[in-house]
């Protein structure tokens, strides 16, 4: 029984000894140093002309500022030099009467474009892209179209679109192609959705 108990040292001692050599051995044969010396410089090189080119630019962005603040002073001084120039009325396409932006605008409160049918109450931007379809894109073309059609273009759109009530879309158009304002903000406020 002492014998066993020997052995029992002996062999994880020799076992031991044995790895220690073979790691020895492995690890002295593979001594290779990695040189990086040449990729840390080609870096270094990179990152000085990166810190140039950010210094270059910098005193360009506080040049440009400079002469944006000069063209601001020059047209703000420009500006309050020029009497504002009342806009003449545009005739609209193919009928004589003059869209007058200003009395729109005073009417509504926002900027009115020449011809937006998004402005006829229950048309909006889809809509609207509807009757262009049908090449009606001006006031006196909805205003001309009859009911039918306009029910027409609204099928065309699809099951949605079918809700609709064209019914007053061409009297509000006559209205906008007209220059009544008063007479159209004062109609759609007193109309539900555009509904007679």
């Amino acid at each position: 029984m002492e014998n066993t108990n020997i052995w029992c040292w002996i062999i994880p001692a020799l076992v031991g000894i044995i790895c220690a050599i073979l790691g020895y051995l492995l690890g002295r044969g593979n001594k290779e140093v990695i040189d990086n010396s040449e990729d840390l410089q080609i870096w270094k090189d990179k990152n000085s002309k990166l810190v140039t080119d950010k210094d270059k630019l910098a005193a360009n962005n506080s040049q440009l500022q400079a002469d944006l603040d000069a063209c601001r002073a020059k047209a703000k001084t420009a500006t309050a030099t020029v009497a504002p120039v009342a806009m003449a009325p545009t005739p609209t396409e193919n009928t004589g009467i003059a869209f007058d932006a200003l009395a729109a605008k005073t009417a509504f409160g926002k900027k009115v474009k020449q011809d937006d049918l998004k402005l006829v109450e229950g048309i909006g931007p889809k809509i609207e892209g509807l009757f262009h379809n049908f090449d009606i894109k001006t006031w006196k073309a909805l205003s001309e179209a009859p009911v039918a059609k306009c029910q027409e273009v609204l099928n065309s759109g699809g099951e949605r679109y079918r809700i609709h009530d064209p019914s007053s879309w061409p009297m509000q158009a006559k209205m906008c192609y007209e220059g009544k304002w008063a007479d159209l903000k004062k109609w759609q406020s007193e109309h539900k959705h555009g509904k007679l």
